[in-house]
């Protein structure tokens, strides 16, 4: 379906891909992953859009290809607003419509060829999107998602991600050869996120997705493509396994790569004594060894084992802050409410001490990020917080947070920094290299720009951080990072979540909001919850030990403790076959 052989292409700031080559085959489902910034997007722009880029290699796609797109960035027409029947139906109501003002032209015009030419095309596309099926059709697909009851709600009522996954469904019924969605798990709560599963493992066509998402990738994908440092390589079979492949060819591969330094080590302090001893005494003998030397030298470098595909790059997050305070009220909330044409809270109340780690949760559309935002805004009687606190607010609308028509390096004097120095220095721990801090900040992947606000919102070092779905775009190891910050993070924490994982290792304990209303629950009752309505049993500690065991190894590979590696590797499979 889709071929590219020795893909290179650039930046004017850096390579994105060097030589790469990847195959997509018919009724493949195929999980694209990568660290955030590694091109992955870049890549789908390619395939939606060859012409629009100057790459190097070879691109071969089947003639006529029909590609279904679904972004990471959902976006909504106001001034259309329509019921969810309707705007999935868009495309066959219109052909409808089509196909019934041809037939009343063929009774009144006189180029009756041309019209029965346009009738027959326009047959020819609703038959091809199974046209005649198509109210039952949609139906099927609601009912899938768990969505039958929102078949005449409209558009606008709709939270994002249940807008989200009314977009998947649309594009899927416009039966394309080829679908491809970017990251359209972000922002989903876990309702949502299974019916977006049970959508992909509905859909019988080729599917490519980017994502970081775990719970997806363990159940619904037979091929992985993996981007990172320029480099790809291509997988096919689940997730998990091609992860604990991945790993155990890293242990073998560092090894070797080791040995190799070693011996070439070897081999040029020889040539150093050689040429040392070659420049006092010009013996031919001794020239001739020093060349053999060298010869062996540059048949030691050609043959060198490379060091593995993908070295683990893990951003370096710490939210600082200067006012820490002993421990007090910071927040509360005295019969709070929320209402815009229908009440989403009322009689809210809670409270938050100076050092809690606190996670709001609840289905999408719920009241949570407004809350969160009317906390930051703090003009409102019903919410009491501490003069001594200092907030600082993570949007999951990024743009909220950074501008993104700035520079990097302009952003970052805007927040207080004074020389290009300490810039650099502060956002290379972050993992943004110097040549980049000219870029402007929209043309960054999702998961840089929340790298960019976190580092922010660390600069503030603000005492409570308000932060909306902080892992959203986020690849796997920044998820890592971003758990161990606040874990470490001296000062309150109120964030909403969807990730589950990310809750249960970060959060001291929930704020649910159900009923329009809020309750604390434990995290052990918050738990108990999760394994019950969500979760096989034991899914979340299996899957938190395999992800320790992960990273445990990459650590060992790290310090090239290879005997550590192994023996971590044989515990990392005895979890896998438990999976």
């Amino acid at each position: 379906m889709i071929k590219f052989e020795n893909l290179s292409y650039s930046f004017p700031q850096r390579d994105l891909y060097n030589n790469v080559s990847f195959t997509l085959e018919e009724g493949q489902h195929c999980a694209f992953i990568g660290a955030s910034g590694s091109g992955k997007s870049t890549l789908i722009d390619i395939i939606m859009d060859p012409e629009k880029y100057l790459f190097d290699g070879k691109l071969e796609m089947e003639p006529n290809l029909k590609i279904g797109y679904v972004s990471q960035f959902t976006s909504r027409d106001k001034a259309n607003d329509i019921t969810v029947f309707e705007y999935i139906a868009e495309e066959f109501i219109k052909l409808e419509n089509e196909i019934a003002t041809l037939c009343a032209e063929m009774g009144t015009t006189d180029d009756i060829e041309t019209v029965l030419e346009k009738y027959q095309e326009a047959l020819d596309a609703f038959d091809a999107i199974d046209g005649d099926n198509y109210e039952n059709n949609i139906n099927k697909k609601l009912n899938i998602a768990e969505f039958g009851n929102h078949r005449d709600r409209m558009i606008s009522e709709l939270s994002g991600g249940e807008f989200k996954l009314i977009q998947v469904i649309k594009e899927m019924l416009n039966n394309p050869d080829l679908m491809i969605m970017d990251e359209p798990d972000v922002f989903l709560d876990f309702e949502n996120l299974n019916a977006l599963k049970n959508l992909i493992n509905s859909h019988k066509k080729t599917i490519l997705v980017i994502t970081h998402n775990r719970y997806l990738l363990n159940h619904c994908f037979n091929k992985i493509i993996h981007l990172e440092n320029t480099e790809l390589q291509e997988f096919d079979g689940r997730y998990i396994d091609y992860n604990f492949s991945l790993l155990q060819t890293k242990i073998e591969l560092q090894e070797m790569a080791m040995a190799d330094e070693e011996e070439i080590a070897r081999n040029e302090a020889l040539i150093e004594v050689l040429r040392e001893k070659a420049t006092y005494n010009a013996d031919a003998s001794r020239g001739r060894a020093l060349k053999a030397r060298v010869k062996i030298q540059e048949r030691l470098e050609a043959n060198r084992i490379k060091h593995p595909f993908v070295d683990i790059k893990q951003p370096y997050i710490n939210l600082e802050t200067n006012n820490e305070i002993e421990e007090t009220i910071a927040l509360k909330a005295s019969d709070f409410g929320i209402s815009f044409d229908e009440t989403l809270l009322e009689n809210v109340n809670f409270e938050i001490k100076s050092t809690d780690k606190v996670a709001i949760v609840g289905t999408n559309g719920v009241g949570k990020t407004t809350l969160l935002k009317q906390i930051f805004k703090n003009n409102n009687d019903a919410i009491e917080i501490d003069e001594n606190i200092k907030l600082a607010y993570l949007s999951q609308m990024q743009s909220e947070v950074v501008n993104e028509s700035n520079t990097i390096l302009q952003e970052f004097y805007d927040v207080g920094f004074e020389t290009y120095g300490e810039i650099r220095r502060y956002l290379g721990r972050y993992g943004f290299d110097s040549d980049i801090l000219t870029q402007k900040i929209d043309s960054l992947s999702g998961g840089e720009k929340n790298i960019l606000q976190l580092a922010k919102v660390s600069a503030s070092k603000a005492n409570l951080l308000l932060m909306d779905e902080p892992t959203s775009h986020l690849d796997i190891y920044s998820q890592m990072a971003l758990e161990k910050a606040i874990q470490n993070y001296k000062g309150a924490i109120l964030m909403v979540s969807h990730d589950y994982h990310f809750i249960v290792n970060c959060a001291d304990y929930v704020l649910l909001i159900e009923d329009k209303t809020i309750r604390k629950v434990s995290m052990r009752k918050f738990r108990k919850m999760i394994y019950a309505n969500h979760f096989d049993k034991d899914y979340l500690q299996i899957e938190e030990k395999k992800k320790s065991l992960e990273m445990q190894i990459a650590y060992a590979l790290r310090d090239t403790d290879f005997e550590r590696a192994r023996t971590l590797s044989e515990k990392l499979e005895e979890i896998i076959k438990s999976l």
